[in-house]
């Protein structure tokens, strides 16, 4: 094969991956994209999330959120979020980022305040990355969005009772930055 029918050849795949990928993500709400039903997320690794370390606060969901985030190592990242209303503790989440299948996936539980666990035993919260760009990281009705060193903006779809789907916003800044 010659070098042009080469570089064609790659070219070509290139184009037919990109395309294929873009096909694989949809927008869910103005800030937050979804994977499609049985696509894969881009290529990704933990240590392109390292940014995400340390401890993020903001006023959201009626109160006071915390969302703190350990260094990557061996393939994760582990957090845990915390909502404080009229000073007492709302509800708490433990979340871990790792890597699965060349990409990467948030994987949550919720809990009440006496840690009784909203989703049964062996369930999860899974969050698959649909889309990772400077700064940004698109997970399944996630994004992640770093705006400087200390701060942060957060897109979360929550389901509403009526089965629709409504953006909550959190905009973090880094606590112990000042």
């Amino acid at each position: 094969m010659s070098r042009i029918a080469r570089v064609a050849a790659g070219l070509s795949a290139l184009v037919f991956c990109s395309t294929s990928f873009l096909a694989a993500q949809e927008k869910l709400t103005e800030h937050t994209l979804q994977l499609a039903e049985g696509s894969a997320g881009p290529p990704a690794r933990v240590a392109d999330f390292a940014w995400l370390e340390g401890h993020w606060q903001a006023e959201a969901l009626g109160g006071t959120v915390d969302e703190i985030w350990s260094p990557p190592a061996a393939g994760t990242m582990v957090g845990m979020f915390r909502l404080i209303q009229d000073g007492k503790a709302g509800f708490y989440e433990i979340f871990t980022l790792t890597e699965e299948s060349s990409t990467v996936l948030i994987r949550l539980k919720h809990f009440n305040p006496d840690l009784t666990g909203w989703e049964e035993k062996g369930e999860t919260v899974d969050f698959p990355l649909v889309a990772i760009e400077e700064g940004q990281a698109f997970f399944d009705g996630l994004t992640y969005r770093r705006r400087g060193k200390d701060e942060m903006e957060v897109f979360l779809a929550m389901r509403t009772k009526d089965g629709g789907v409504k953006e909550v916003v959190f905009a973090y800044k880094r606590v112990g930055s000042e």
